[in-house]
């Protein structure tokens, strides 16, 4: 363990990830101005010879300034994420999500604890940070009850909000937001792809099984046996559950579920229905996939919040949006910057050039598209013990790797699924992760002196476990051809 206070330490010195999309943009722009005064070309494999554009020189400021707002206004996963957000964080600012998290996992039956668990940890990724604010604290509780160390219970349940995080058997708030950072670096090289919001649902529907069952079999082979030697605190604790009127006000948020995906599915079978046939580059019910889930999330959030009382006025309602979107404030912040970033490294024809290189380079190697995949999603995991953000490395690694991956006939959707796997199996070990402390704190409360060691050590085995199992099964999907969910293509035809 005497390697984790290096990497938070040198983790803590990094920049705020705006700071490093701020140092980043000024790097592009010395690298345009060096690049373009070398005389250095890149050959398109149309024949066209491509040259650096210097951002430095007077058409350079000129493009930058008169773009700006452009290239915010345009930044692909800005608006998708607002939307798909606004819908979500409502559901959970009503406390429709967590209360569901609460209803869920307070009737499972002992025997179901640890799979339940895990999959209710994986499916929390769609109620924001709710996995770790209900489920870790409720889970440690109902092992406690139960018998078993409530240690397990944390390790469990942070085991699938935290390493299984990029998976779910429904679509997330992720997906549109890597969607558009995948889009954005995939424009480099073809500017009419379009990168679907489901590129990457039936794989992550299937790691989602896969991992509540390597986690399953972790837990009872491994985690558990390391666990039972840990002196813990007999702290008394008291069974969560909901109260009536959070049950009424959840029963009615299901009946409007149950409407609005009837609504939903007619829309899109039906013959002249608004959502049936195909849309501009994919089918429309795909093509307006975070509308619908905007409205699948805020009607069941509304209702609930009206019946359990947490809206009494439109007034309520307006402050919770505005809430909403103020928790996103950093967000937006970080876009402003991340997508000047992007723009100019595209601008530059930086992008384009270090891609094809790259591109022609890895052909050069003749590696197996799975080793490509591997040594990527490897380079992810590392990186993520230094910047735990997902969004912030991944609108640094679209940009180079989406294009640089096309180049080999891998297509943008499995360079994301990719990045996914790599981003998510090491959370539960990275001192960078802002949902760390809580878990420390939680584990405090039944073991003294324990730290992030003590979290480390327990969290370990699933890395390793997930790690291995979501490698294996990127593989073997690849092998098998089949397309990693609606309109995400496994292969890019160069």
């Amino acid at each position: 363990m005497k390697f984790l206070p290096l990497i938070e330490k040198a983790g803590n010195k990094l920049p705020d990830p705006t700071t490093l999309f701020v140092l980043g943009t000024i790097i592009v722009f010395i690298m345009s101005l060096c690049v373009a005064n070398s005389g250095w070309t890149v050959s398109h494999p149309n024949g066209d010879q491509i040259q650096a554009f210097n951002l430095m020189s007077s058409e350079g400021t000129w493009w930058l300034l008169s773009s700006m707002v452009t290239n915010f206004v345009n930044f692909p996963p800005l608006g998708i994420v607002l939307v798909g957000m606004l819908g979500i964080g409502l559901a959970e600012k009503t406390g429709f999500l967590p209360g569901l998290l609460q209803y869920i996992i307070t009737r499972v039956p002992g025997s179901l604890l640890t799979p339940a668990t895990l999959l209710l940890g994986i499916l929390s990724s769609i109620a924001l940070d709710a996995g770790y604010v209900v489920l870790v604290p409720i889970a440690a509780a109902l092992y406690h009850s139960a018998g078993r160390s409530p240690l397990l219970g944390i390790a469990v349940s942070f085991a699938g909000v935290s390493a299984g995080f990029s998976a779910n058997f429904f679509i997330t708030a992720l997906d549109p937001l890597l969607a558009g950072f995948t889009q954005a670096g995939a424009q480099i090289i073809d500017a009419d792809y379009q990168v679907a919001v489901t590129g990457n649902w039936w794989f992550m529907i299937v790691s989602t099984l896969l991992l509540t069952l390597v986690g399953w079999l972790v837990t009872e082979r491994i985690v558990t046996g390391n666990i039972a030697t840990v002196d813990i605190q007999q702290t008394q604790q008291s069974r969560a559950f909901v109260s009536n009127k959070q049950a009424l006000a959840l029963r009615y948020a299901f009946i409007s579920i149950a409407i609005l995906l009837t609504v939903f599915i007619g829309a899109t079978v039906f013959e002249g229905a608004p959502l049936y046939g195909s849309g501009k580059r994919f089918d429309r019910w795909i093509e307006v996939t975070v509308p619908l889930l905007f409205i699948l999330f805020f009607i069941p959030g509304l209702i609930f919040g009206i019946v359990s009382g947490s809206i009494k006025s439109d007034r309520d309602l307006a402050e919770m949006l505005g809430q909403v979107m103020a928790r996103l404030g950093p967000y937006i912040v970080l876009a402003f910057f991340a997508a000047q970033f992007i723009a100019a490294f595209s601008q530059s024809g930086l992008g384009q050039m270090i891609a094809i290189a790259g591109g022609q380079f890895l052909r050069s190697l003749n590696v197996a598209d799975s080793m490509l995949l591997s040594s990527f999603i490897v380079m992810v995991v590392m990186i993520n013990l230094l910047v735990g953000s997902a969004s912030a490395k991944y609108a640094f690694f679209a940009p180079v790797f989406v294009p640089m991956l096309m180049q080999v006939n891998i297509s943008p959707e499995l360079t994301q699924a990719a990045y996914r796997v790599g981003d998510s199996v090491s959370n539960v070990i990275t001192p960078m992760n802002p949902y760390m402390i809580i878990i420390i704190m939680e584990v405090r409360k039944y073991v003294r002196g324990s730290g992030l060691g003590t979290v480390v050590a327990m969290m370990l085995p699933y890395t390793l476990a997930f790690f291995i199992a979501w490698l294996l099964l990127l593989v073997i999907w690849l092998q098998t051809g089949l397309p990693l969910g609606p309109g995400g293509q496994l292969h890019y035809e160069y």
